[in-house]
């Protein structure tokens, strides 16, 4: 990463200017995004209209490999409640008083945030069925929300982050996505959560950061989002003691804080 950005940053130079690495552009481009190459593009910009041709943003993607969609699936049950808390360790889209502009961007597309919570693979798979039938995605492989199965690949796809501002930010949200993954593999099914606080704790997330209140999963009020940070990283200590990253998480955490 480090390399591609340097690389990335002489090439900018080379034009003078900058680069700037955030969840959504600091100036929006002036015409909308059209593609008419791409039929399943041209199939999302109709379905979508206006929400989609001036939606500029860019996120940070983690992948981890699970060993089966099952696997998969109960890691989304698990890392739900956390989700808000890993956005709000992104925020880096700063905007009309939001610390993440993005995710109130992507929140306009149905379905978006955190996912429900699925019986199975097959029951993931009829939900996704379901919202193509009704109109609301263009195909199965769509789907809005922070976190998924891949429809390409064997891994849970975290897509909650903001575009990480350095690679370190990309590192520490790498480390703690895969250790809410090795996490979920060991321990029992979280206490369930409810959507609508689910929902809240997003919408709180994007617009505080971690500089204001978030909102507790389990306790269903206000708590600065410092704290929900503290418990998470208590909650996944043992997998990032048994990787040996304890250490670098934590500074990161306090570089990032």
């Amino acid at each position: 990463m480090r390399q591609a950005r340097a690389m990335l940053a002489k090439a900018a130079e080379e034009v003078g200017v900058g680069l700037l690495s955030r969840g959504t552009p600091v100036k929006p481009s002036l015409q909308p995004i059209v593609s008419h190459d791409n039929p399943r593009f041209r199939h999302v910009l109709d379905a979508y209209a206006g929400v989609v041709e001036h939606y500029e943003a860019c996120g940070c993607h983690v992948h981890v490999g699970v060993p089966d969609r099952e696997t998969g699936v109960r890691v989304l049950n698990h890392v739900r409640p956390w989700l808000p808390t890993l956005l709000a360790l992104s925020a880096n889209s700063p905007d009309n008083g939001y610390a993440s502009w993005r995710m109130v961007q992507q929140s306009r597309f149905p379905g978006s945030g955190v996912p429900p919570v699925f019986a199975g693979p097959a029951d993931y798979d009829a939900h996704v069925a379901r919202m193509v039938t009704c109109g609301t995605l263009v195909d199965r492989a769509q789907s809005f929300w922070l976190a998924r199965l891949s429809p390409k690949l064997p891994t849970v796809e975290f897509r909650v982050a903001d575009a990480a501002e350095t690679v370190d930010d990309a590192v520490l949200q790498a480390a703690l996505s895969r250790a809410l993954v090795h996490t979920a593999c060991l321990v029992d099914e979280s206490p369930p959560v409810r959507d609508d606080v689910c929902a809240a704790a997003v919408w709180a997330a994007s617009r505080y950061g971690l500089d204001g209140a978030g909102v507790h999963p389990w306790r269903e009020c206000r708590v600065p989002a410092t704290a929900l940070l503290e418990e998470l990283l208590k909650h996944v200590t043992p997998a990032l003691e048994a990787r040996g990253e304890l250490v670098l998480v934590h500074d990161l955490v306090d570089q990032r804080v």
